[in-house]
């Protein structure tokens, strides 16, 4: 118990460049206070004692700004920055060295009695406003863009982004041994890609129509910073 303490508190350090000393970390950080919450709410929950384990989780709520059902399953190193609106449902199961934004939902989508809420694998990240309904399974290593409604399942080493979340494989793979990945708005422009593809077949259309030399992309466009030749994935 001790051990997964210390390590909560050391992946407030690795990840929050505004974190100064242990003292800060233990008076100041609300998502630290709903996750040692959690696990006592967790450790009653798991020895029969639901009402208490319930009313431990409901006082936390109240305290932090964030809700974490005691059935949830939650590895050590879980880092909720700032957490105001952080949901985290019963059946919900986050792996180790997790980062959670604020506004972050891990919902559930059925009454069935089961498994219905996320897992989430070691080292995801997830933006603030991400919602992530269902019984699915968020890889690891991979980053969940701000806002992004996901609701399939996600490979590891991906970036998911948009409404509902269209999935990227990252082209330069993060693994256990890199820094932590928190740049949650570091996102490709799904739309812009696909309005570049359509640009360029309309274009070629023109030219065998029309014989004429057009440009096969759309100097407005890219004038615009609507698209550009990086690499947003990563």
């Amino acid at each position: 118990m001790f051990r997964t303490m210390r390590k909560d508190v050391q992946s407030i350090f690795e990840r929050d460049p505004a974190a100064r000393s242990v003292l800060e970390l233990l008076v100041c950080y609300p998502g630290l206070h709903a996750l040692w919450g959690y696990r006592l709410a967790h450790w009653l929950w798991q020895h029969g004692l639901k009402l208490p384990g319930r009313w431990v989780s409901h006082l936390l709520r109240a305290l932090t700004g964030i809700e974490i059902h005691p059935g949830a399953t939650i590895g050590s190193g879980l880092f909720i920055d700032h957490g105001m609106g952080v949901v985290i449902g019963e059946t919900a199961e986050v792996g180790a060295d997790v980062t959670l934004y604020h506004g972050v939902t891990l919902g559930g989508v059925s009454l069935a009695k089961g498994k219905r809420h996320p897992t989430l694998e070691d080292r995801v990240v997830v933006g603030a406003g991400a919602k992530i309904l269902g019984a699915i399974t968020v890889g690891a290593d991979s980053r969940i863009g701000a806002n992004a409604v996901v609701v399939k399942s996600v490979p590891p080493n991906s970036v998911v982004v948009g409404v509902p979340g269209q999935i990227v494989k990252r082209s330069k793979p993060h693994t256990a041994q890199d820094a932590p990945d928190l740049n949650h708005a570091q996102l490709p422009d799904m739309v812009a890609g696909h309005l570049i593809a359509l640009t360029a077949r309309i274009d070629a259309l023109e030219r065998q129509l029309l014989g004429e030399r057009i440009s096969a992309v759309s100097p407005r466009l890219v004038e615009q910073g609507a698209w550009g030749n990086h690499d947003y994935t990563i």
